[in-house]
């Protein structure tokens, strides 16, 4: 069997070198399927798009910037205090509190006390939605699944029967 295997696989070598071998005609370069000086055209004005629309809004801005009036490097916005902290000493700024609003915007006590019962009822609805339903649900989709009937009704398995005991004989 061997010897036909390799008897085989030699005559395939054999005749698949001999058509590599043989001369056969080239076939001709076919020229490209694009022109390479219109992609390089069209690569570069894609180029200076993306570069004008980028550079251009930052050109406007640094505008902007120029435009703000400078006050010279005198100009005091706040006044700078030492302060002596727990392990070191810092700078502070101190100056016009503009946002920060020290008044209390809690509810009244009378005010708190009189729609307690609305969050009460809104946190006993959202117990039950969270804990209720899904369990009514699940007891729903099984009200007519008898599995576990069947499971805790079934009668025990019996034991089987031990095997009766052979007697003993000459080839036993």
């Amino acid at each position: 069997m061997t010897k036909i295997s390799t008897v085989l696989v030699s005559i395939a070598l054999l005749f698949g070198g001999a058509s590599a071998l043989a001369p056969s005609k080239v076939p001709k370069v076919k020229a490209p399927a694009f022109n390479v000086q219109k992609v390089a055209f069209n690569g570069m004005a894609a180029a200076s798009i993306a570069s004008a629309l980028v550079v251009g809004p930052m050109a406007d801005a640094i505008d902007v910037v120029a435009d703000a009036p400078s006050f010279g490097s005198s100009s005091l916005v706040a006044e700078r205090v030492t302060r002596e902290g727990l392990y070191r000493e810092y700078d502070v700024d101190l100056g016009d509190q503009t946002y920060d609003d020290a008044k209390s915007t809690y509810k009244s006590a009378k005010e708190t006390k009189t729609k307690k019962g609305k969050y009460t009822a809104l946190i006993a609805v959202l117990v039950v939605g969270s804990f209720i339903i899904p369990m009514a649900q699940y007891f729903w989709y099984v009200r007519d699944d008898d599995s576990s009937d069947k499971f805790f009704g079934k009668a025990e398995i019996p034991e089987p029967e031990p095997e009766p005991v052979k007697k003993k004989g000459w080839f036993n």
